[in-house]
């Protein structure tokens, strides 16, 4: 996935040129305070990576993270996954708030987040560069006390 240019499109990075260069990338991250990383798994298949980064413990708040490979979306694990992941980050974090960036042109994205309870807090226009031209990234976001009371 992580080299794979049309998944990378979507996640504002350029693509890794080898397997080598992800492993070292991934062990850089590794052990880091300020985020966390999970592997989204289906009938012991690896699927996807979810991820925290930027937590930020004064502010109870972070960005939220995730791919899910092209030959696996559309059966519901992306969905899954973010609603694990909120769970872990509202209540076992005690974050406040969860942020998200997606391309506004990722209509599937963008519809996933909203079913989780994520909403639109804006646009910022032209925020990167991907795939030859400038992207903009709408910004997202779902907050601890409606995350919980839509989970009851």
């Amino acid at each position: 996935m992580f080299n794979d240019p049309d998944v990378m499109r979507y996640w504002f990075e350029p693509a890794h040129a080898t397997i080598t260069d992800l492993e070292a990338d991934f062990d850089r991250q590794r052990g880091r305070d300020e985020q966390r990383r999970f592997i989204v798994e289906a009938s012991g298949r690896r699927v996807g990576i979810v991820e925290l980064m930027y937590i930020d413990h004064v502010h109870r708040n972070c960005e939220f993270q995730i791919i899910i490979s092209p030959t696996e979306q559309g059966r519901g694990y992306a969905g899954a996954a973010t609603r694990e992941i909120l769970d872990f980050a509202f209540r076992a974090l005690n974050l406040h708030k969860v942020w998200l960036l997606v391309d506004t042109e990722n209509a599937a994205a963008i519809h996933v987040y909203e079913k989780v309870g994520f909403a639109v807090e804006g646009v910022l226009r032209q925020e990167f560069f991907a795939d030859g031209a400038y992207r903009d990234a709408t910004r997202m976001a779902i907050f601890q006390r409606d995350y919980l009371a839509a989970a009851r």
